[in-house]
Order: structure tokens, then sequence, then C-alpha cells
């Protein structure tokens, strides 16, 4: 497979998610005419536009003219009228999947895989190791989800199995948090076709690092560098340096670490991130590093701190997600000497909060409230649950949306505010709007 020629003219479509943008972005980077489309406004088309690049919106078939290739995002159906009008014209389309194979073809990747983890895992790695990094997510030390450094061809690269795109990542070095089934309706439900699929990802690599104690990786019997965190880790605290939180670890032989963000899965991402790092670089170089790293937005996102209160906003969507961060929330509100944690939960699609009820229902244990929105559907058909129910263990709030003004958070429900919380830990949960209403963002 050939990589792709300079300074082309190319179009991408869904240019607003995350993942695309990054692409987008990466390839403006290598001398490429970028342009793209969504079918809506959102921060990151604003963003784009602020570097020079043309964005429309919505999907248009005027956009597509003078390109050389069309680039799209998984969602996008054949019946996009900017990828008929490509079709029409001749240009050739590419689905995300397919243009990692020519993009990434050339260069020297660290691919970092996961269900959970794996953004704070390659943006760890990314302030440790020089090269450039394409993330999921945004990184606050250098506030961009992109990194480029022309010096050479190293790419940390965040792979995604929901589309089984991971597998034309090019890995020099497959890294894998673990292997929890997710995204099981591109996978028809086959937990063979899943583990096959993460079996063959780890194989593409030179060099493989796995955490040996997931349920899935710890069968596994191919050569890689393993780590067991209950050994391998040990001396695990909780610090906090300049008032932000950071864990603080030991990791074999190699001494002590601190890592922004609080938990033992914060720990765990960071080993995996040296583990993959030491392979071209000394241990004290990356100890140093490794403090560039700031965590990433809407992970732990500390959006507001006042004397009586901090706000906090978290992307976890999926309930070991939330449980592992809601674990550093008591933990970051015990350091900070709050006597009360409020938890605001937007369910992410009908389907996942179905699928996994029984566990969310766990993950919220130590929360003083739980307040509880209406599902963020994600184009999903609307399904009963009955959280009152279900969660009634909770000091259960259920309402319509909450509003934010300088530390305040307000409780809304049929247009009326049922409160105001202003004191202790406020924790927005979700992956839908719930990330804009906890920053006061309209």
């Amino acid at each position: 497979m050939e990589s792709l020629g300079q300074k082309m003219k190319i179009h991408f479509i869904g240019i607003g998610g995350i993942g695309i943008s990054g692409l987008a972005k990466y390839m403006r980077y290598l001398g490429h005419e970028v342009s793209g489309s969504d079918i809506g406004e959102t921060a990151i088309t604003q963003t784009l536009r602020d570097q020079g690049i043309e964005v429309n919106v919505p999907h248009n078939a005027s956009a597509i003219n003078e390109q050389e290739l069309i680039i799209h995002s998984a969602i996008i159906r054949p019946d996009n009228p900017e990828v008929l009008a490509a079709n029409e014209k001749g240009i050739r389309v590419l689905a995300r999947r397919e243009a990692l194979l020519e993009i990434l073809n050339d260069k020297k990747v660290y691919a970092v895989a996961g269900a959970h983890g794996k953004s704070t895992t390659t943006a760890i790695l990314t302030a440790i190791m020089e090269g450039s990094a394409i993330i999921g997510a945004e990184a606050k030390s250098f506030g961009s989800n992109v990194r480029y450094n022309p010096e050479n061809d190293t790419v940390i690269f965040e792979a995604d199995e929901s589309d089984g795109s991971f597998l034309n990542s090019n890995p020099h070095c497959s890294i894998v948090i673990n292997a929890e089934p997710e995204h099981m309706e591109y996978y028809d439900y086959n937990y063979e076709l899943f583990y096959n699929s993460y079996r063959e990802f780890i194989n593409k690599a030179p060099l493989r690092i796995i955490n040996a104690e997931d349920t899935f990786l710890s069968t596994l019997e191919m050569d890689a560098i393993r780590l067991y965190p209950s050994k391998d880790i040990s001396n695990i605290s909780y610090v906090l340096i300049d008032d932000e939180p950071h864990t603080r670890f030991t990791f074999k032989d190699f001494g002590e670490f601190d890592v922004w963000g609080f938990g033992e899965h914060i720990a765990l991402d960071a080993a995996l991130a040296i583990l993959a790092a030491n392979e071209s670089m000394d241990i004290e170089d990356i100890r140093k590093n490794i403090l560039q790293f700031k965590g990433i937005k809407k992970r732990f996102d500390i959006v507001n701190k006042e004397s009586d209160s901090v706000i906090i906003d978290d992307y976890g969507h999926h309930p070991t997600e939330i449980r592992a961060t809601f674990q550093s929330v008591k933990e970051y509100a015990k350091l900070k000497g709050f006597d009360k944690i409020t938890a605001i939960w937007q369910p992410h699609k009908y389907s996942r909060t179905i699928d996994n009820l029984d566990d969310f229902i766990k993950c919220f244990e130590g929360a003083d409230e739980l307040i509880i929105l209406p599902v963020y559907s994600a184009g999903e058909k609307a399904r009963d649950i009955d959280f009152r129910e279900k969660f009634k263990a909770y000091n259960l709030t259920l309402a319509d949306t909450v509003q934010r003004a300088n530390n305040i958070v307000e409780i809304v429900k049929d247009d009326a505010v049922l409160e105001s919380v202003d004191k202790g830990l406020i924790i927005g949960f979700g992956a839908g709007d719930i990330t804009y209403k906890i920053r006061g963002i309209s």
C-alpha cells in the first residue's frame, strides 16, 4: 500500500468528530489542502475554521468540486450527498478505516487500543515521547488532539476498535489496556470475531505491550511485554501538586513516578506508556517527561475551582469508566476536605444504558446526591427505563437539564430550578451535551 502523495486536495466528511478532525489536522500538517463538512456546528468545526480550514455545514453536494480524495467517518451513509457527488465526479472515496492504511503506512506507529483508557494512555505516551500524535481527545498540555513533529516519523496513535480500524493502523508497537467487549454491534455480537480482531491487532506489531491481568489478554500465548498491575505497581498514593491531582506509584524496579490524575487506572495507563517508551528512551527521561501530561479534556477535567467547590466534567459513559473515575472523585474530595459529592449523570444511548444497567446502578456508590438527566439518545429510538425505581437506593433527583453560572450548578425540572449546588465536589458524567452544560456553554 502506497502512502498518500504530497499536496493533495482532501475533503473530510464528518470533520466535526474528534477522530476525523484529528486526521484532517494531521494531513494539513503534512502539506495537503484540507476541507471538510459536517451535519451541524460544533466546537471542533469552529476551531478548524480558526485554523484556516474550510468547513461546510450542513453536508451539501456543492462542497465537492476539485478535491482529489474524500475521507469520511464511519457513520456517513452511502447516500450522503457529498459521497454521491464524489462518485459522480470520479473522485476516490475512502472510509476513515480504509484511509488509515495509506496515512500511516510509512510511519513508526505506537498504537494504543482498549475499551477504556486509550485516550489517557495515548496522551501520557505523547507527553513522554517525541513525535507526532493523533488522539481521540484533546490533550490539555498542548490544547489539541493532534501534535506534529516533522523531525521524525513516529506517530503515537489512538487506535479505534469500534469500526475495526485499529487493524489498519500499521502498529510498530501495539499497546492494549483491556479488551472488554464494547461496540459489539459492529462485530454482529460475535465475541469470537471481536476477540480475534484484538488478537490480530496485537500480532501485527513487532513490539507488544499488554495488560496481562485483563481477562482476555491473560490468555494470549504470543511474545509480548506483559504488565501485571497487582505486582508491578505498588505504593500508590494520591497527592496534590500545585493543587492539581496526581497519582504517585512505584513501578517495578524503575522507582517512583508522579502522573496527573487520580486512581489505580491512571497508574496502569502510565505503566503501559512507560513500558512502550522504554524501548527507545532512558527511564530518567521518561520520569521527567511524564510530568508534562496535564490530563485530557473531558476526562476528570476540572473546569472550576472555588474555595467551597470544585466542578469536574468527565466523558465517562460506560460503567467501568465511571466506576474508576468515581473512585478518583472520592480521593480528590477527601484531599480537598469536601464533605459532599454531587454526581450528575446523562446516560448515553438507550442500548448501552439497558445493556449495562446493573453495573450502572453500582457506579455511583459514595455519592451524597445523584442527579440523572434524560438519556442522550445519539439517534437511537427511545426505550422505557425506570430510573426512579432502579436507582432508589440513592439520594436521587430526576431532572430535565442543568445550567451553570460561575460556580453554581442549577438543577432544572419543568423549567423550574429545583436546586442550586455550589458546595463540595460536583461532577458531570456523560458523552452527550452535558459537557457544555457543566461548563456553562449554551
